[in-house]
């Protein structure tokens, strides 16, 4: 082997996930996280290593991830094996030139994603959201059993780790008030989420199966789908989100392979009503990923307010891919369908702060002792996300974002 992994890195040779990153002397190109490095893959093509696969030199340097998806996964798991073998066989150590630490590299958005989609799958959180805002008793509305409710999120607006979110501005009508005002939003907060990758073009008019289902989706990313709570409830009615979520969404740097998590799938929960026959798989279809939010304050100290897991979602991929297409809807490479808030049935697991501190009434306390009903200006959501199972880890990296003050 090249050299050692810390055994609690998310990029161990069991991942070797995909992304884009530049360098102070290089332009954007395709790398991959092993341990604490990045790998270059263009330098790594222009060195014959993938002449073997056909693949064109020109698709390990574009800005984004789509082309190379786009081969299709024959060739991408090609690329990937490849990799690990030439890892473990010691082959690489002539070439440092090609290995950056992850520190010293600029990590950029990894797709293009011409549209996005966010589902709202976890039971978890359905149910917190309706029995704050509707009849406690009766917290899921009627459809929510029977189809992965989602809404068409602003795919001009994704962007990547490490970069600011401005605190939006818009309507929000102030309590006992008959008239809305026009101010910044108070209640700025994240969702916990992933994100799925279309891997390939689907046709207009045809729909995606379950059982097809798969085999458009090349791997995931973290998510975090930022929302104005404020602007959010005076607005959504009857249409849904729109100004209190199109703002921004974060999208975290390193897409994890399909086949990288293959290890960790798990049951999903019982579902009840029975699904249409659209809706119905076959299989494991859930995924045992464990889930961390903190919040780093203004003066560096770290408090962790989050712990969830993936393996709680009502919905699996292969049914929200099955409804997104089942009216004829196509869908192209790159494309994102977020997850959903993912919230687990303790408090703890709950993905945002409107859950977390029950629509402000209940304020978090920090490590350094100040409270949050929601975000303030300066802090920073740090979110994580792994996979391990005997010995085998797999892990997307940290998504991390600051709120910077309303502009203007």
């Amino acid at each position: 082997m090249l050299f050692e992994i810390d055994k609690n890195s998310d990029f161990s040779i069991h991942n070797v996930p995909f992304g884009i990153f530049s360098t102070e002397n290089s332009q954007k190109r395709l790398g991959t996280a092993i341990g604490d490095k990045v790998l270059d893959l263009k330098g790594l093509a222009e060195l014959g290593f993938f002449n073997a696969l056909d693949i064109p030199l020109s698709v390990f340097g574009n800005d984004y991830l789509n082309n190379f998806i786009g081969l299709g996964k024959t060739k991408t798991n090609s690329v990937r094996t490849l990799i690990q073998s030439l890892f473990q066989s010691d082959r690489l150590k002539e070439y440092p030139h090609l290995w950056y630490h992850l520190k010293d590299v600029k990590l950029h958005l990894p797709v293009y994603s011409r549209d996005y989609t966010d589902f709202y799958s976890s039971q978890e959180h359905a149910t917190n959201v309706g029995r704050m805002f509707r009849d406690p008793a009766n917290a899921l509305l009627p459809n929510w059993k029977h189809l992965p409710v989602a809404y068409h999120g602003r795919a001009s607006s994704l962007v990547g780790t490490e970069v600011g979110i401005y605190r939006p501005k818009g309507q929000v009508l102030p309590k006992g008030a008959q008239q809305p005002v026009f101010k910044a939003t108070e209640r700025l907060d994240f969702e916990l989420e992933t994100a799925f990758i279309i891997g390939k073009d689907s046709e207009q008019g045809s729909p995606v199966s379950t059982a097809e289902a798969e085999d458009y989706i090349f791997g995931m990313v973290l998510l975090n789908d930022w929302s104005a709570r404020d602007i959010q409830q005076w607005e959504y009615v009857p249409l849904g989100p729109f100004a209190g979520k199109n703002f921004a969404t974060s999208v975290s740097s390193w897409v994890v392979t399909m086949e990288a998590l293959e290890p960790f799938r798990v049951r999903g929960p019982v579902q009840d009503p029975e699904v249409l026959p659209y809706l119905m798989y076959e299989g494991n279809k859930n995924f045992d990923i464990r889930l961390q939010v903190s919040i780093r304050d203004q003066g560096g100290i770290k408090t962790e307010i989050c712990r969830s897991n993936f393996k709680y979602m009502y919905w699996n991929m292969a049914q929200q891919l099955a409804h997104h297409t089942v009216n004829g809807c196509n869908v192209a490479t790159g494309d994102l369908m977020g997850s959903g808030t993912i919230s687990g049935p303790e408090k703890d697991s709950f993905g945002s702060m409107l859950e977390l501190t029950w629509n402000g009434t209940q304020p978090l306390t920090l490590n350094d002792q100040s409270e949050r009903s929601f975000l303030l200006d300066d802090d920073t959501v740090c979110m994580t996300g792994y996979a391990e199972k005997e010995g085998v880890r797999v892990g997307f990296g940290e998504l991390s974002n600051t709120v910077l003050s309303a502009k203007g």
